[in-house]
């Protein structure tokens, strides 16, 4: 018959977000754990060989509405993912922790234990390389972490960098002069720090200095001292430069390097400059290297399945070609 688990939900309105629209939130848990559930006044009772894993996703679903967020798709399917590996965290009290807060004073948190840990990690070294998928946040936190820190006077300087890669055009054919060309490439970074800023205050500290938005081939010869310096996009870095943005760390700057090593736009033959600094560098004091994964996607929870189905498909190839 299995066990029996059964979880008090506190309160009509807390039942009412845990079992979804029509108990679509219940039936989903049910269905992917194999399990049978009613409700008992405010409780869940879970019956079947994984009741304690229902229960333990019910439970991650309530932290959350403790630290006031709202139950949706998205972080169901994250609490049922943590749970079937037995890996339940309090994600509530996670999501209580604000990484920053933007100009209209929405504030931002961590949506997951990998974005939780990537934080952690570049508020405790000084470079931090965080690998994963589109989707993780892996640039939107670090921005946010570098306006904080300029905020809170720990830093004098933001520098926001990527290199600039042809990816099936050609700059030369873009009108405009250099800046110009390369504005598209950075566009992601204007818009993170748009919305920390504020337009007007983004645009003044522009204009004097203290942010600076350029393509990488601009940091060449430079020391970069009481900055907190970020470069997006790394995988798309030579070896060559990736070595050269590493060694223009200067005295009180924080560098956090952010990349996708599925989706290099490298000329075949070229070896990702991420790839090889996350494994030489891994093992250095005052350099950390988190990598997400699908499960810490927090767009649209379609984005998730589509990581999910180019990885699997990478996988094929990869057994494909050993053959």
């Amino acid at each position: 018959m299995g066990n029996t688990v059964t979880v008090e939900t506190g309160g009509l309105d807390k039942l009412a977000k845990v079992l979804g629209v029509f108990d679509e939130n219940l039936n989903l848990i049910v269905r992917e754990l194999e399990l049978t559930a009613h409700v008992d006044g405010t409780k869940i009772v879970f019956e079947g060989d994984r009741a304690q894993t229902g229960a333990a996703v019910v439970e991650s679903l309530l932290s959350i509405l403790d630290a006031g967020e709202g139950v949706d798709r998205g972080n169901l399917l994250y609490c049922l993912e943590l749970a079937k590996e037995g890996k339940s965290a309090d994600l509530g009290g996670m999501m209580k922790d604000v990484v920053a807060v933007t100009s209209r004073g929405k504030p931002v948190k961590c949506k997951t234990v990998g974005q939780k840990d990537y934080v952690t990690a570049i508020k405790k070294n000084t470079i931090t390389f965080g690998v994963g998928p589109a989707g993780t946040g892996k640039t939107y936190l670090a921005v946010c972490l570098a306006v904080a820190a300029y905020k809170n006077k720990e830093t004098e300087k933001i520098i926001l960098t990527r290199p600039a890669v042809e990816a099936g055009e050609k700059l030369g054919f873009l009108p405009g002069d250099l800046q110009t060309k390369v504005d598209p490439y950075l566009r992601p970074l204007y818009d993170a720090l748009q919305e920390m800023f504020g337009l007007d205050t983004y645009a003044k500290l522009l204009e004097k200095g203290a942010i600076e938005v350029a393509p990488l081939a601009y940091m060449r010869g430079r020391t970069l001292s009481n900055a907190f310096v970020i470069l997006d996009e790394a995988q798309n870095c030579t070896r060559e430069q990736m070595k050269m943005f590493l060694t223009r760390l200067g005295e009180g700057s924080k560098m956090v390097v952010t990349g996708d090593l599925t989706q290099t736009d490298l000329p075949d033959g070229k070896t990702s400059g991420l790839k090889q600094a996350v494994s030489i560098l891994k093992d250095v004091e005052g350099i950390a290297v988190c990598t997400l994964t699908e499960k810490d996607v927090v767009r649209h929870p379609l984005v998730m399945r589509i990581v999910r189905a180019y990885e699997k498909d990478e996988l094929k190839k990869s057994k494909g070609e050993k053959r």
